[in-house]
């Protein structure tokens, strides 16, 4: 079983500047990666599914990679 990244790191809330700790858990498409495939615990995951659209919709990340 993986460990959890942020519960790793001490990281209470996933930051939407974070963009190269965000991209992370993205995969080629832009999409937020499971959490099964993340590795990260069930709080945490809803915690970056909205630090990933927060960093969307200031257009640090794309909706979709063409």
């Amino acid at each position: 079983m993986k460990h959890c990244y942020f519960c790793n790191n001490n990281v209470r809330y996933p930051d939407y500047k974070e963009i190269e700790v965000l991209k992370k858990f993205l995969d080629p498409h832009a999409r937020v990666v499971g959490k099964r495939q993340s590795g990260l615990c069930a709080a945490h995951q809803r915690k970056l599914t909205l630090a990933v659209k927060r960093a969307r919709f200031l257009a640090l990340l794309p909706f979709s990679a063409s």
